[in-house]
């Protein structure tokens, strides 16, 4: 298993403390997850314009009119 070290200003660890302490959280643990979901949201984002840019590039739309007519509904 690795470490990391992380230097922050006694402001910001008694900010840290207080945040685990009231979510019942160990600062590892807030610090693992807080990174990993840092991490998925931006491949989430990237995921996300490469869909956009998918769409925009070879996009069919239907109205809702034609997608009623299409499947019966008309």
């Amino acid at each position: 298993m690795s470490g990391f070290f992380i230097n922050v200003s006694k402001e910001e660890a008694q900010l840290i403390r207080s945040y685990s302490i009231r979510h019942d959280i160990s600062i590892e643990d807030l610090f693992k997850e807080s990174v990993l979901e840092k991490i998925e949201d931006e491949l989430d984002f990237q995921m996300y314009n490469k869909a956009m840019e998918e769409y925009r590039n070879h996009s069919v739309s239907y109205t809702f009119d034609e997608v009623k007519k299409e499947l019966g509904f008309d």
